[in-house]
C-alpha cells in the first residue's frame, strides 16, 4: 500500500471518530489536492445492488472513483455491471462478503428498498461510508435506527434524491425563494408524482438459475417467485416498497419540506384517501392517492397522483416547478439583482457550496467529512412523511403525529405500522 494512502485512510478513520463525537474537521479538499490525487489515491468503490438506479449510481461512482467490486444476489446483473470495468470489479453474491475486504473506502446502495436498511447499517458499521437511492426505508423505525447508527459510527451517508443539487439547480432555486418569505409566511405545497402501476394476477414460477430468490426476498414473507415482483417491479408491491408514494412522492415532498424550512420536524395531521388494489399475486400499492399533512404553525403539504409537479404558493404568490422548468409571477419578476441574490441564496441551501453533481457532492463530503447535501436525518424526515401517508390512507382515517416522539398520538394500531414483522434470518439489528 502506498503511504499516500495509507495517509488518507488514516485520515478517513480519525476524522470518523471527530463526526461521531460532533467536533468539525478542519480539513478542506482543495483544488491542489485534487489535482494531486493520482488515480491510485482515488477512493475504491463497492456498488450493491445493480439493477436500473442501481447501476446509474454504481456507475456514476465508478466515475469518480476506482470500482473494485459488486454485489448481486442476481449473478447476471452483476456480471453485466463488472464488465465495464476489465476484470478489476470482483464479483460478489452476498454483500457481507464483500464487505469483508480491507480496501473498501464507499458503498453504493441501489437495491429494492427493503434491503436497504440493513445493508447500509453493516456498511456504516465496517467502516465505509454509504450513498443509497431513494426512498431509504420500508418503514419509519427502520429511518430512526439509521439516523442512530450514523451518529454512532460518523460515516458520511448521502441519499439519492438529486433534485436537491442537479436540474440546473431549479429546485434549489425554489426551495430558497420559498424559505425567503417571498411567498408569504404560510405556505401550501402540492407535491404530485403520478399514479403507481396496476397489474395482476401473475403467474408464479421457478426464479432465473442466476436469482438467489431466498435472498432477494430477505425480510419480506416467502411467497413463490413471479417475474413482476422483482427488478425495476418491485416497488409496485407493499412487501418491498411504499409505491408511488414513497418512490417518487419523496422527490417532491422533500423539496417541498426542505422549502416550507420543516426539515427537523414532520406533521401533526394526516389525511387522505388512496386506491389500494386487492388483487391476489397482483400489485398493491395505492394506484391513485391524495393526502394532506398538517404542520405546526399552519404550513401544509398534500401528497398526490396528478401530473408530476410541485406547486408552491402563500398569500404573496405561486410558483410551479419540476424536472424541465421554473415558472410562476415570483420568477418572472426578478431583476437582475434579484437573480444575483437568488443565486447567493442557492450556494448558502447547499451549504455554502456551489452546487455540484450529487455524487460528487458525496465524494467531496467523504474527503472532507462535512454533511452531504441530501443527509440521511432530513431524508428520514421527508420519507417518514410520504410512510405516514401510506399508513393514513391504509387505516381510512386521521391521524395525529407527534413529530418530536416519532409516534402516533392515541393511536395503537396506527403505532404498530412504524415496523413489519421481518423474517428470520434477515431480520435487521442496529
Amino acid at each position: 500500500m502506498s503511504s499516500a494512502k495509507s495517509n488518507r485512510r488514516n485520515f478517513l478513520k480519525k476524522s470518523a471518530g471527530l463526526l461521531a463525537a460532533g467536533t468539525a474537521t478542519p480539513y478542506f479538499w482543495t483544488a491542489s489536492y485534487a489535482r494531486a490525487e493520482s488515480k491510485n489515491d482515488r477512493l475504491n468503490v463497492a456498488s450493491i445492488g445493480t439493477g436500473g438506479r442501481g447501476s446509474g449510481i454504481g456507475h456514476q461512482a465508478g466515475s469518480l472513483g476506482n470500482m473494485v467490486a459488486v454485489c448481486d444476489v442476481d449473478r447476471r446483473r452483476a456480471e453485466q455491471f463488472a464488465a465495464k470495468y476489465g476484470g478489476k470489479c470482483e464479483i460478489y453474491s452476498d454483500y457481507r462478503k464483500l464487505l469483508e475486504r480491507k480496501d473498501i473506502d464507499v458503498v453504493t446502495v441501489g437495491t429494492p428498498d427493503h434491503w436497504h436498511t440493513a445493508i447500509c447499517i453493516a456498511a456504516m458499521k465496517s467502516g465505509r461510508d454509504v450513498y443509497c437511492e431513494k426512498p431509504l426505508t420500508l418503514t419509519i423505525d427502520e429511518g430512526k435506527l439509521l439516523c442512530k447508527v450514523t451518529k454512532e459510527t460518523g460515516r458520511v451517508f448521502q441519499i439519492g434524491t438529486q433534485q436537491r443539487t442537479e436540474y440546473k439547480q431549479m429546485f434549489l432555486k425554489a426551495g430558497a425563494i420559498a424559505r425567503s418569505g417571498r411567498l408569504g409566511k404560510t405556505l401550501k405545497a402540492a407535491s404530485s408524482v403520478g399514479t403507481s402501476q396496476r397489474g395482476g394476477p401473475f403467474a408464479n414460477s421457478a426464479p432465473p438459475a442466476t436469482l438467489d430468490w431466498d435472498f432477494w426476498l430477505g425480510q419480506a414473507p416467502k411467497v413463490p417467485f413471479c417475474t413482476q415482483r422483482c427488478h425495476s417491479n418491485f416497488r409496485w408491491w407493499l412487501e418491498y416498497s411504499g409505491g408511488q408514494v414513497t418512490d417518487w412522492g419523496v422527490h417532491h415532498t422533500d423539496i417541498a419540506i426542505w422549502a416550507l424550512g420543516l426539515e427537523n420536524t414532520g406533521p401533526t395531521e394526516i389525511e387522505g384517501v388512496g386506491d389500494f388494489p386487492k388483487i391476489e399475486n397482483g400489485y398493491n400499492v395505492a394506484y391513485t392517492f391524495d393526502c394532506t399533512m398538517k404542520f405546526d404553525g399552519g404550513n401544509q403539504i398534500q401528497l398526490t397522483s396528478g401530473p408530476n409537479e410541485l406547486v408552491i404558493e402563500g398569500e404573496k404568490g405561486r410558483i410551479l416547478v419540476n424536472r424541465g422548468r421554473l415558472v410562476g409571477k415570483p420568477i418572472e419578476k426578478l431583476t437582475d439583482k434579484d437573480k444575483q441574490w437568488l443565486d447567493e441564496e442557492v450556494v448558502k441551501l447547499y451549504g455554502g457550496k456551489k452546487p455540484t453533481s450529487h455524487m460528487r457532492n458525496f465524494f467531496d463530503c467523504v474527503k472532507n467529512r462535512s454533511l452531504p447535501v441530501s443527509d440521511v436525518f432530513t431524508h428520514h424526515r421527508s420519507v417518514s412523511a410520504c410512510h405516514l401517508c401510506n399508513i393514513a390512507m391504509r387505516l381510512g382515517r386521521k391521524l395525529r403525529w407527534d413529530p418530536v416522539k416519532e409516534d402516533f398520538i392515541g393511536d395503537d394500531q396506527a403505532t404498530a405500522m412504524l415496523s413489519r414483522k421481518q423474517r428470520e434470518p434477515y431480520t435487521i439489528t442496529g
